[in-house]
């Protein structure tokens, strides 16, 4: 299980982007690297095809995930992650921070 999913609202902890809080818009758990809304955005040179034209694009560029943390749902600061079992049996992820559980 991910400590950080896509949909989750996170903020980065280092870089030129320290501060900024967005959205996991994707997770790449086998590279350990999130790509966050608004967040390293960078230029990227496209070429012509039939679909699009081609041009310079503004693309999102992935972190890695130990720069972002997950934002505590209670006082919006960051948090560390943790697993707790529910007494249904289901595992879900916690703030540290508060307790808040992140999982619905």
């Amino acid at each position: 299980m991910q400590k950080i999913r896509k949909g989750d609202t996170v903020v980065v902890l280092t870089g030129k982007d320290k501060g900024k809080q967005g959205e996991v818009i994707r997770s790449l758990p086998k590279e350990n690297r999130v790509v966050v809304r608004g967040v390293n955005v960078v230029k990227k040179h496209t070429r012509p095809t039939n679909v699009s034209e081609g041009g310079i694009v503004a693309v999102e560029a992935s972190l890695d995930v130990s720069n972002v943390a997950h934002i505590d749902p209670k006082d919006n600061k960051p948090t560390r992650v943790g697993f707790r079992v529910l007494e249904d049996g289901r595992k879900v992820r916690f703030a540290k921070r508060s307790g808040e559980l992140l999982d619905k």
